[in-house]
């Protein structure tokens, strides 16, 4: 089977001129409603051309406020997360190592493991 080659649509300067201008003059709701009216099949064609054209008030925009020293802090929060990732990382092997000492150690004793932490358990619980 042979595909057809793609037709590309090209809009004159004045078909796009018109059509900013009734979105910005509130003929129609959204942009998605221009572009089913016209029939104008590409999803960012009408916000291209308000980029390109028109006074890019009705482009949806992303405003990000910050304080003066939020951006210090930020950065500051990132790095005690890092250090308290390394932290944990090393209580973490610190803690297997242990367990592995108490296991060995348990081995040269001749005690089972189990009962010895149950035995320590009940001691602290008593104090």
């Amino acid at each position: 089977m042979t595909r057809l080659p793609m037709t590309q649509i090209r809009y004159s300067e004045s078909f796009k001129m018109q059509v900013i201008k009734e979105l910005e003059s509130g003929k129609f709701s959204s942009l998605n409603r221009a572009q089913s009216h016209y029939g104008i099949k590409g999803s960012m064609t009408i916000k291209k051309w308000l980029k390109r054209y028109g006074r890019n008030h009705l482009i949806s925009k992303v405003v990000r406020v910050e304080a003066p020293d939020e951006k210090q802090r930020i950065q500051e929060l990132k790095d005690q997360n890092r250090q308290l990732k390394i932290a944990l990382g090393e209580t973490q092997a610190e803690n297997l190592l242990n367990q592995a000492f108490l296991e060995i150690a348990c081995q040269d004793l001749g005690q089972d493991l189990d009962s010895f932490k149950k035995k320590v358990a009940t001691k602290r619980s008593i104090k």
